[in-house]
């Protein structure tokens, strides 16, 4: 039949099978699942290879999953192939990660088809998506504002999963099943138009065909000349990202800046895009965030940032740019019982202390490396710690009381570092926010004899 020598060319083309193989195919009963087990079945001995299915239960639907699940058993006993249920918790999945439905079922599906296909020896796991699905998420992206990687589509092959039905269109399997008498299902969730899918394939699709009743194929043509342009530019931004990256983590990537800056923008998107692809805990960011990443290298000061969705910040330094989801610094509480030496470590800080007479101070500083201000103004034990709720103090030279969340806002400190400033405590008074102000209630004055001397100094490991 046509369709089995289209599902063989698109085999062959993308090298999707070599003799030996064991394929284990997603089946949900529906009528691309069935029609993919069926045709590789047929051509089973040609390109000798083993097969398993496995459906996964989502358990999203209870009045339709035990129908589906014996029509697959029934479909896979016919053909003597082994068949194996896996249930998941997507609603579980989706409190615990705060991902919607279709993105928790999404991943929770692989994970569990993997775990199959090792538990079954299978090295290949092939999916149902048809040259349909390859339209509507052409489109879905498109509208969302996808680059051109995004518009190269879903992968014929990603790894060891494979799509030999990629370059079907529905229509062609749904004759096929009825041609050989083979039935199937209707998930229903299919037919619900709140989901975004669902009205690209029920709206826009019979639309567009309208204007190019071939739009499904010169679509999928479309992505692969996506496809094909973005294996060249991925051979190049993988030479270019190596001579970036000064520092990463799972949840952070630190890049040079000047070459970036430098850089033409086509380049620059898809470095920062696989910069962050690469980097687990940045997952999420999508197309116009990369955008706005491109607006701080460009036109950004040393320490702009941007905060984006899921807790990431991209903070622009004097040589480097960081991206990161990694949480902020913040500061546990020191207790100073008497003048001398307290580490400070999240502030990778020395203070040191020392009781003088007011004489022998020639320098009063800045308030920020070091401080001077009345021994008898304040008492032992003194506390560093962090913000809290509530805090004030009376900037020096400032004439009035002020929210430390105001001076923190006026000083222009960034909100994912409020909470790793320094400040020195007398009783429950803010006497120093280390690095900026001094209190005015503790400043030196005319009757001023002692002083209390205070100084940062780096911290050495």
């Amino acid at each position: 039949m046509e369709i089995i020598k289209k599902v063989r060319e698109t085999i062959n083309k993308y090298h999707m099978l070599i003799q030996g193989d064991h394929v284990l195919v997603g089946l949900s009963g529906g009528p691309d699942s069935v029609c993919l087990l069926t045709i590789l079945h047929k051509l089973k001995p040609e390109f000798g290879i083993h097969i398993s299915a496995a459906y996964i239960d989502h358990g999203l639907r209870p009045d339709e999953i035990p129908y589906e699940i014996e029509l697959c058993r029934d479909i896979c006993s016919s053909m003597d192939i082994p068949f194996t249920t896996r249930p998941i918790d997507v609603k579980s999945y989706m409190k615990e990660k705060k991902v919607n439905k279709q993105e928790a079922a999404r991943e929770l599906r692989y994970k569990a088809l993997d775990e199959i296909a090792i538990e079954k020896a299978a090295n290949k796991i092939a999916l149902g998506h048809n040259a349909d699905d390859q339209a509507e998420t052409i489109i879905m992206r498109l509208l969302r504002g996808a680059g051109t990687s995004g518009l190269s589509g879903i992968p014929p092959v990603r790894k060891h999963i494979i799509r030999p039905l990629i370059e079907i269109e529905k229509s062609d399997i749904e004759n096929f099943l009825e041609t050989e008498g083979i039935g199937f299902v209707i998930d229903s969730s299919n037919l619900k138009q709140e989901y975004f899918r669902n009205k690209i394939r029920h709206l826009i699709i019979p639309a567009a065909k309208k204007i190019n009743m071939d739009v499904v194929k010169t679509l999928s043509r479309t992505a692969d000349i996506f496809r094909d342009e973005e294996r060249y530019f991925e051979i190049l931004v993988t030479k270019t990202l190596m001579k970036l990256i000064t520092r990463k983590t799972d949840n952070a990537i630190e890049l040079f800046l000047g070459p970036l800056e430098a850089m033409d923008t086509v380049m620059l998107r898809r470095v920062l895009r696989r910069a962050i692809d690469e980097t687990k805990g940045l997952h999420g960011i999508g197309f116009i965030h990369v955008e706005e990443i491109m607006s701080l290298i460009k036109s950004g000061k040393s320490g702009d940032r941007i905060y984006l969705p899921k807790d990431i910040r991209v903070i622009k330094g004097y040589s480097t740019i960081i991206i990161t989801s990694e949480k902020p610094t913040k500061l546990g509480v020191y207790v100073i019982d008497s003048p001398g030496e307290t580490i400070v470590k999240e502030s990778s800080m020395v203070l040191h202390s020392a009781i003088m007479g007011v004489d022998e101070v020639k320098d009063y500083g800045d308030a920020q490396k070091f401080a001077v201000i009345d021994a008898d103004k304040v008492h032992f034990p003194m506390t560093i710690r962090g913000r809290l709720q509530g805090d004030f103090f009376y900037p020096l030279g400032f004439g009035k009381k002020k929210k430390l969340q105001d001076y923190f806002v006026d000083e222009k400190i960034p909100r994912d570092e409020r909470d790793a400033v320094p400040l020195l405590i007398s009783g429950n008074n803010i006497v120093w926010v280390i690095g900026y102000r001094l209190d005015e209630r503790y400043r030196v004055d005319k009757d001023t004899k002692r002083v209390l001397k205070f100084e940062v100094k780096p911290l050495k490991i």
